[in-house]
């Protein structure tokens, strides 16, 4: 069977990249798996790509639009006006589809239109309505949501839940996102399933914890919070000052954040490392992670730092971190939004050494539950069970191996 993901920008470094990279990773084994890519800002993906996945610019754009051939500062396509207009389809609520792009909303139709058989997957909601609407029949379509649905504002919820009872599936991250997907479609016929995020098996030791270094991941943006981390930080320096805080990632708010840093002295002490290629060897050297969101799906690098073996101090935000860290235990949960009690969640972390040590062994031995081979075997269910929903061959030797054992059960 041939399984087709579509992604925003398959180029760049975001958790919904890294999750369907491990997917179609794989899924490769079984199936031809392709992924189509809508905008490209790079020459290399960031993340490692199993040569037998098949990666497909639908353009050489940025998301901004313009050209990648172009100078910095040149504005050569003709078509970046038609960005001044509402978009006046469906998906214009999707943030990233705010403006309206004639060429690439027709690219991403022509290519719905152009995939002859197998499963569509689609990896946001702006794809996901596309799908819904122009999307053939002959596919199995399932939405991906990396996100959750509560958090979405009001006029594009509407539209998510017009549109998604055309689709086959709609797969979600976690158990609460899952009950409130299944309340908010009511009796539509679409089927509604968890499917945590895989995460590939860990390349190096368990983390020592022995270092004086906690770690932060994510895009510079307001969703991850870190405006919320560096302040929390403060007191934390102030008693431990030969502790360091590394935050690494790149986004629009950066500027800001290095302002931040320096307007409250921690400069230094916080510093901000801009993306890494190499993120479990910066986990596996560090003795704490800490996750700032004001919301989230699940967080891909929260189960990496659990893989890794290091404990999490994390704002119990929707959703995600609750489904991962059971508090005291593997991890630490403090009130959302709260910055004085990541402060002290930060402390306690740092001033345990045998408590950090005895969540970080919790954490990984949790871990197991979103390895990628149970996340594949979830996956290759749902694709025979949709398959057999509408009287088709079961997909593949894996799926059949998946019904085979599932009748020895």
């Amino acid at each position: 069977m041939k399984i087709r993901y579509l992604l925003h920008n398959a180029y760049g470094g975001g958790g919904t990249i890294r999750s369907v990279f491990n997917q179609a990773n794989a899924l490769c084994d079984t199936h031809e798996v392709e992924i189509a890519s809508v905008y490209r800002t790079g020459d290399e993906t960031v993340f490692a790509l199993d040569p037998r996945v098949r990666l497909v610019p639908l353009t050489e754009l940025r998301e901004s639009g313009d050209r990648r051939s172009d100078r910095p500062g040149q504005k050569s396509r003709l078509l970046n006006k038609a960005r001044r207009f509402r978009n006046p389809l469906p998906h214009r609520y999707d943030s990233r589809y705010r403006r309206w792009d004639p060429q690439v909303d027709l690219t991403i139709m022509r290519y719905l239109r152009s995939s002859r058989d197998g499963v569509l997957i689609t990896t946001r909601p702006a794809h996901n309505l596309l799908s819904a609407w122009f999307g053939p029949r002959r596919l199995l379509r399932i939405a991906q949501d990396h996100m959750n649905l509560e958090t979405y504002k009001p006029r594009l919820r509407a539209a998510i839940l017009r549109a998604y009872p055309r689709l086959d599936a709609v797969a979600v991250l976690t158990e609460h996102d899952r009950d409130t997907y299944r309340a908010a479609l009511g009796d539509s016929v679409v089927r509604v399933v968890r499917i945590p995020n895989g995460i590939p098996p860990w390349p190096l030791p368990p983390a020592a914890l022995e270092s004086k270094v906690l770690v932060a991941a994510g895009r510079l943006v307001r969703q991850k919070g870190f405006d919320l981390l560096i302040p929390a930080y403060a007191p934390v320096a102030a008693r431990h000052p030969d502790w360091q805080l590394r935050i690494f990632g790149w986004g629009a708010k950066r500027a800001e954040l290095a302002a931040q840093i320096e307007e409250l002295g921690l400069t230094g002490r916080v510093r901000l490392e801009g993306p890494s290629r190499r993120l479990d060897e910066e986990l596996a050297a560090a003795s704490g992670y800490v996750l700032s969101s004001r919301f989230e799906g699940l967080p891909m690098v929260l189960l990496e730092a659990a893989t890794a073996g290091v404990p999490a101090v994390a704002f119990d935000c929707p959703t995600g971190p609750r489904e991962i860290i059971d508090h005291g235990r593997n991890g630490l949960l403090v009130p959302p939004e709260d910055v004085g009690a990541l402060a002290e969640g930060m402390m306690r972390l740092i001033e345990d050494p045998a408590g950090r040590r005895a969540m970080g062994a919790a954490a990984r031995a949790d871990s197991s539950r979103y390895s990628i081979s149970t996340v594949r075997e979830i996956w290759e269910r749902l694709f025979t069970e949709l398959a057999a929903s509408r009287g088709s061959a079961v997909p593949g030797p894996a799926a059949q191996q998946i019904g085979h054992d599932r009748q020895h059960q």
